[in-house]
């Protein structure tokens, strides 16, 4: 006797189910986000297979045969950059950004370059018609022989386009627009998403292709939909940058095949998104020597990049004074506005502080600490930096400059591009100060000791 259907309620935002209506999710707190949902019993699916060996066996893992994973360019070294060099065939990307960040753009793109380098890609659209990608192609110069597109968004039609065609590269676009039929919920609800995402990982594994999927993201900037999604593919990416902003930046965050630390910066044209490889370069094109300003080394993976961190200390009437804080955490400015007022006895509690970098790089890293802290007494006190100098380094909270990993890549990027003096934490200066040469060195142990070394007195 067949098992009857059962209806849920499902939370939209993190796939909480529950037999009654609620009107606050119990697991994330979210408002009117439980939906209603037919759940069809494993039995009636046929279960999920993923096509693996009925005949494979447990075996020891020294006897594991290892290796190379073949793989295929994209045509962006930068988004090769951050897959770990290339495609793998047969892995799932999810591809996760604002509207209008470039999603849609960059998928197009590699599918062009694929199709050209004697592969075929398959772009399967479910927003828009044929003929929108068409002019979107026409404008970005996307067009080859071997790239077909197609505008569906039934799974099962979908699966039927991919064995006839056959491609190399399959792109999704999007994930919330796909539907399964058998699935008893409209199409971007979390049964829909989970079970179309199983599906396609199949298809991508059974038949070796590589799946490029797109994803939504909500108002705060995180995955629409369940968390699952981000479980089942191989890799996430996700595109940082506002809409209207110059500069990208494509940071994967989950990679079971390359590195989480690397970052790709791209450019918005009118040709589309153009790769930036010489991105310290490019940062400081525009920089002018003034109060307040400070040029940062920050490593990414293996790329170090220099950017400008800017800083403006203003005393204020009002009570609180306000903090503000763009690509670097609050939290972290008003810890180092507490190391500042106790440790270096800056009267700086009182003062409005507005701290950002430019081009929109996110910093995270602790080696960022020491410039925030230079940039913001460089503000309060209203005095200029040493001439061509960088800085970098940890604080901790008794005002002690800690050592950071990689500071020879640091050093080297910055004698790159001219820079002649570097403040650094004094370990590190004791383990460069005899390999490197052309750039003059200054150590520093504590937090006032970066201050004097940075802003000499005239």
């Amino acid at each position: 006797m067949p098992k009857k259907k059962k209806t849920v309620y499902v939370c939209q935002e993190c796939g909480y189910d529950t037999s009654k209506w609620m009107g606050r999710c119990p697991s994330c707190g979210a408002w009117n986000t439980l939906v209603e949902e037919t759940i069809v019993p494993e039995a009636e699916k046929g279960g999920l297979r993923l096509g693996l060996s009925d005949a494979q066996k447990p075996q020891p893992i020294a006897e594991v045969r290892i290796e190379d994973m073949p793989r295929f360019l994209t045509g962006s070294g930068e988004l090769d950059r951050v897959l770990g060099g290339g495609i793998i065939p047969g892995s799932m990307v999810l591809i996760v950004g604002d509207p209008g960040v470039g999603k849609s753009s960059l998928t197009l793109r590699v599918c062009a370059d694929v199709a050209r380098g004697g592969k075929k890609a398959l772009y399967v659209t479910g927003e828009e018609s044929t003929r929108q990608v068409r002019m979107r192609a026409d404008r970005l110069q996307a067009l080859a022989d071997d790239l077909f597109v197609v505008s569906e968004t039934n799974l099962e039609t979908i699966e039927t386009h991919v064995t006839n065609v056959k491609p190399e590269l399959l792109v999704i676009d999007s994930i919330q627009t796909i539907f399964k039929p058998d699935v008893q919920s409209a199409p971007g609800s979390v049964s829909q998403v989970r079970e179309c995402a199983v599906e396609l990982l199949r298809i991508a594994k059974q038949n070796g292709i590589a799946a490029f999927v797109i994803g939504h993201v909500t108002k705060d900037g995180t995955l629409a939909g369940p968390r699952v999604l981000e479980h089942i593919v191989d890799t996430v990416l996700y595109f940082e940058g506002e809409r209207n902003a110059e500069y990208r930046v494509l940071r994967a965050v989950k990679n079971r095949f390359g590195s989480t630390n690397e970052l790709g910066l791209f450019e918005m044209r009118d040709t589309g998104l153009v790769d930036v490889p010489d991105a310290s370069k490019l940062f400081l094109s525009e920089r002018e020597q003034d109060t307040g300003t400070v040029i940062i080394p920050t490593v990414e993976g293996t790329r170090p990049l220099l950017v400008e961190l800017q800083a403006l200390v203003a005393p204020t009437p009002y009570v609180p004074p306000r903090r503000t804080a763009d690509s670097v955490d609050i939290k972290r400015i008003q810890l180092l506005l507490a190391v500042l007022e106790k440790r270096v006895h800056l009267s700086i509690g009182a003062c409005d502080v507005y701290v950002k970098v430019a081009g929109g790089i996110r910093i995270d890293e602790p080696a960022a600490d020491l410039g925030i802290c230079v940039a913001m007494a460089s503000s309060f006190a209203n005095r200029l930096l040493r001439p061509k100098t960088i800085v970098f380094g940890e604080v901790g909270l008794s005002g002690e400059v800690r050592a950071v990993s990689q500071a020879d890549l640091r050093v080297n990027e910055a004698k790159r591009l001219g820079f002649t003096h570097v403040v650094l934490p004094m370990k590190n200066y004791r383990q460069l100060q005899e390999s490197t040469q052309g750039i003059a060195l200054y150590g520093a142990e504590t937090i006032g000791d970066a201050l004097r070394l940075a802003m000499p007195r005239s």
